[in-house]
């Protein structure tokens, strides 16, 4: 094995790990979707709507999330403003 073999395996083997945490943040992503009440999608939308209103924001700068904590169910917005 060469310097040269030695040092690509490690490139390829941090670009897999990367590979793999993306994958894990998106296997995440579909669980949490796949268990949000149908209507979320829709709020999402008219929240970001009134938002706009008033600044210009992309959607991705847009996070609702549902919350069930047992008793009560609490809904998260998380908006990233421009400066």
């Amino acid at each position: 094995m060469s310097i040269f073999e030695l040092f690509s395996r490690n490139k390829e083997e941090r670009s897999a790990n990367v590979a793999k945490e993306r994958l894990q943040v998106i296997v995440a992503h579909e669980r949490r979707a796949r268990n949000a009440p149908s209507y979320l999608p829709a709020m999402q939308n008219e929240i970001l709507a009134v938002i706009r209103k008033y600044v210009e924001i992309d959607n991705d700068q847009l996070q609702v999330d549902l919350n069930d904590d047992g008793n009560c169910s609490v809904l998260e917005v998380n908006v990233n403003l421009p400066k």
